[in-house]
């Protein structure tokens, strides 16, 4: 490496030279440091992560993770966890040597967020602490497992929150027919409510859809991508799980109601998604039409476990 200064910017840069793991000579460089001191000590950092010594930052280390986890996960997936990293821990954990952060530094840590409050005093539910604190075990794990890392500091600390079981709220049959009379209004809406509680998919999974995964002869759709939307793209992806591939059998009167919303489109393209709304939308309209039917207010997730699957619409 060497550090040298921009005499007609004044700043100072880092010109870096390394072999990659395919023995091939790289160099890179990083401008614009305000003093020397900062280009050393970027300099530094990057020495330690190409050698992979875990003297460097924790925020450092994560570079590495990400480098080495991002291409191994799904985009979404890898939002949420960034997400949470970049707020929940790295504000934290960011400056100091991952190396010398102790079991003790994990307790202190959790004790903030567990004493965070809101400006209208609620604190972060049980879940969320659990999903924090899981994303700093693994972490450590990575280190621990490729860096030679010698304990998880965050594993022997423990997890935060008590779990507390979630009750799942469910609509009735009746109750489901009151709000889908409501959703008539609105036939976009009505069909797409209309497939996730008879069907029982996913939201990401509706949206999905396109006309080529209907097979009316056999009565089928059949489940094989799911959808989310990131940073102003649609994204299309494999489902949840491998076990979420699968066809499912639709009952008679849902063929029909589909095969008529599939006619209210223009040329629609066989690929072409057939409810071009988001997660939001859903949300939106589940609150109106429980609001204008008088029945409880549950999640769109919940929408696809009834307490018994019903197979027909008639009372």
């Amino acid at each position: 490496m060497a550090v040298y200064k921009d005499n007609a910017t004044g700043t100072w840069r880092v010109i870096y030279r390394f072999t990659n793991w395919k023995g091939e000579r790289k160099q890179t460089q990083k401008r614009g440091f305000a003093t020397k001191r900062e280009a050393q000590a970027w300099e530094h950092e990057v020495m330690l992560k190409q050698n992979s010594k875990l003297d460097m930052t924790f925020a450092s280390f994560f570079e590495l993770y990400e480098a080495d986890k991002k291409q191994r996960v799904k985009e979404s997936t890898w939002e949420s966890k960034s997400h949470v990293i970049r707020t929940k821990i790295l504000p934290y954990f960011g400056n100091r040597k991952i190396a010398e952060i102790e079991a003790k530094d994990i307790i202190a840590w959790q004790n903030e967020l567990m004493a965070y409050q809101d400006e209208k005093g609620k604190p972060y539910s049980a879940d969320y602490l659990k999903t924090i604190h899981a994303q700093l075990t693994a972490i450590f794990n990575h280190a621990v497992n490729f860096y030679n890392l010698p304990y998880n500091p965050a594993r022997r600390a423990g997890t935060m929150g008590n779990e507390i079981p979630k009750e799942m709220d469910f609509w009735t049959k009746e109750e489901y027919l009151k709000f889908s009379e409501a959703m008539m209004d609105k036939p976009r809406s009505f069909y797409a409510f209309e497939m996730l509680y008879w069907c029982g998919i996913r939201s990401g999974e509706l949206l999905a859809l396109t006309a080529a995964d209907f097979d009316f002869q056999k009565q089928t759709v059949t489940i094989s991508k799911t959808y989310h939307r990131s940073k102003g793209r649609d994204i299309i992806t494999s489902p949840k799980t491998a076990k979420s591939n699968r066809t499912v059998k639709m009952p008679p009167f849902l063929c029909e109601e589909m095969q008529e919303y599939i006619k209210m489109f223009y040329d629609i393209k066989p690929d072409e998604r057939l409810f071009t709304v988001t997660k939001s939308y859903l949300n939106h309209e589940m609150e109106r039409g429980a609001k204008q039917a008088g029945v409880k207010k549950i999640r769109v997730h919940d929408i696809r476990h009834p307490y018994v699957k019903p197979t027909t619409k008639n009372l």
